[in-house]
């Protein structure tokens, strides 16, 4: 939880701006939390709603071992049935609304999913 803390204070130039993005609350969207603890992981961004998972990977996730131990990571939170969105640091940075776009959308088609009534439109 201390871990997550100091996470939250200092997010990566692309979580913060997929952050002021994300905190919007709006009707018919889920609701998500910033650097959520889950296991022995922090996750970039939650929702606990549809149960997504939402990670932000800069360049670091493609060198040495990281690639292998994101796929452990994506492995262990499909065995807790959370379905994890990766979107490249580049794509947000070039534009951060469509990122938010992306989450958002597959958000509410997730709830869509495990309840078909619940969003309508």
């Amino acid at each position: 939880m201390q871990r997550a803390k100091v996470l939250r204070r200092n997010l990566t130039p692309p979580e913060a701006a997929l952050w002021l993005r994300l905190r919007k609350r709006q009707p018919g969207v889920p609701a998500f939390r910033r650097q959520h603890p889950l296991g022995s992981y922090i996750l970039d961004f939650y929702c606990a709603q549809v149960r997504l998972a939402v990670e932000v990977d800069g360049l670091i996730h493609s060198t040495a071992d990281h690639p292998q131990r994101d796929e452990r990571r994506d492995s262990w939170l499909a065995s807790q049935g959370i379905t994890v969105l990766r979107i490249p640091a580049s794509d947000v940075a070039q534009d951060a609304d469509e990122a938010a776009n992306i989450v958002w959308t597959t958000a509410v088609n997730l709830v869509r999913r495990v309840q078909p009534d619940a969003v309508t439109g």
